[in-house]
């Protein structure tokens, strides 16, 4: 198996203890030949991504953001744009209204928030990018007006709010929307009928192989459709057991470069995987 490209979640896989990439990493990728695919699949909004593959001098990529909701081709071209309907952005902000739980709202390369607080701060410091102050309601007439929705709903909370909001909403809305715990105080939001599989496909349709030639990363619940979708599917150590089930293999853990680790195999055999 010759492989032509890599596809990498990002946190708890592609950035090490300090959410950083490491200069391990950056060596490797370095290494790499110029017109390498480097493609970033995240749950992360773009511009949560694309500083870091300037860091990794890679800047332009395609980029899988939103869990596959919103991605873009490396000249900035949208390939794919699915949106959670206003109607139901609504029901979630209507459930959570009463409780501690705080919603972030994305779309595109927009963030909204109304309130500044732990959880908002917490999220500017991880991905390094600022949010538009708006309240909810506003947001929603916003969407309305130009007929988009939300690429992704992120409630952050207390574990047993989210529990609850997770249980209302899956009850009523499994088959609507994508529904991820990515920790005890999170709840990703996020269209059904998407994924990073389905990204990815749509990026590949503009190269001349498909994703039998990549290699992809990842360690949580939304990276297994990845994973069993191309050529070469690997889990960090750290990642959910689900995850390592259905990886070819497994590497070091993320805050032991697991990534560059794999990276410099495949390089030092030149680009081939005895499948």
């Amino acid at each position: 198996m010759k492989i032509k490209a890599f596809c990498s979640d990002i946190d708890g896989t592609l950035l090490n203890s300090v959410r950083d990439l490491s200069p391990r990493l950056k060596a490797v990728v370095a290494d790499l030949p110029a017109d390498f695919p480097v493609i970033l699949a995240s749950s992360r909004m773009p511009n949560a991504m694309r500083h870091l593959l300037h860091d990794m001098h890679r800047f332009p990529q395609p980029l899988i953001s939103y869990n596959g909701g919103y991605v873009l081709s490396g000249d900035g071209e949208v390939l794919e744009d699915v949106s959670i309907p206003v109607d139901l952005v609504a029901k979630i902000l209507r459930l959570t209204h009463k409780t501690d739980i705080h919603v972030s709202l994305y779309q595109g390369e927009n963030w909204y928030e109304e309130k500044d607080d732990y959880w908002s701060q917490r999220e500017v410091r991880h991905t390094k990018v600022s949010y538009t102050w708006m309240a909810g309601q506003e947001v929603l007439n916003l969407w309305s007006k130009n007929n988009s929705g939300a690429h992704k709903v992120m409630c952050m909370g207390e574990s047993q709010e989210i529990a609850w909001l997770f249980g209302e909403l899956h009850s009523e809305h499994s088959l609507d929307m994508h529904l991820y715990r990515s920790s005890d105080t999170y709840l990703e939001i996020a269209p059904r009928a998407i994924s990073k599989a389905t990204g990815l496909k749509k990026i590949l349709d503009h190269y001349d192989f498909g994703m039998e030639s990549v290699v992809a990363f990842g360690d949580n619940y939304n990276d297994i459709d990845l994973l069993q979708s191309v050529g070469w599917g690997v889990a960090v150590d750290n990642a959910r057991m689900e995850v390592k089930a259905v990886a070819n293999e497994i590497t070091l853990p993320n805050k032991e470069d697991g990534v560059a680790a794999m990276l410099e195999k495949i390089r030092d055999s030149k680009f081939e995987i005895n499948s």
